[in-house]
């Protein structure tokens, strides 16, 4: 019986599983984003805030504790240095996970994992870009900008202006 068991096992071995998440984790500091299943985006979140949340005190002992779940130095050197001064005041909730549809291969339901504050397109207080373009007229103003070409005349020749006389 499964009374009270609620940890989504992914159809996988302990030790599989693990691997698993770590490698998902360690992409998805280093990449900031990636797509996986729904299943397996659950599973990842579960994983990886507390992990997040150990990186916002830079002491020995979390670096360890870290390590020893991520098990990759430059993964935890990078949520070290990177990801935690970015998510230092969020009091959790850092990852995102936005749903994307079906695969092609086997319809198994997608989704993009993403840390929240690296978005700029969701993210309300990051620095907002100025539209570059702006509107023009119909073609009369597309008209008035382009420069009119200027009508060189070639110098004629004897022979032609003899033509035109006769």
């Amino acid at each position: 019986m499964r009374h009270g068991k609620k940890f989504n096992h992914l159809s996988r071995k302990t030790a599989h599983r693990k691997a698993m998440l770590a490698n998902m984790a360690c992409s998805l500091i280093e990449h900031k984003r990636i797509n996986t299943t729904i299943a397996k985006a659950k599973a990842l979140r579960q994983y990886v805030e507390p992990i997040i949340t150990k990186s916002k005190n830079d002491t020995t002992h979390n670096r360890r504790l870290v390590f020893s779940t991520l098990r990759d130095k430059y993964a935890v050197s990078e949520l070290f240095r990177d990801v935690a001064v970015k998510v230092g005041d969020r009091p959790g909730g850092y990852i995102r996970i936005i749903k994307l549809g079906n695969r092609q291969g086997d319809n198994a339901s997608m989704a993009m994992v993403e840390l929240v504050d690296y978005n700029e397109i969701y993210n309300p207080k990051g620095a907002k870009k100025k539209k570059s373009t702006r509107r023009r007229g119909g073609k009369k103003a597309v008209a008035a900008n382009e420069p009119t070409p200027e009508v060189v005349e070639e110098p004629k020749s004897k022979d032609a202006e003899n033509k035109e006389d006769a």
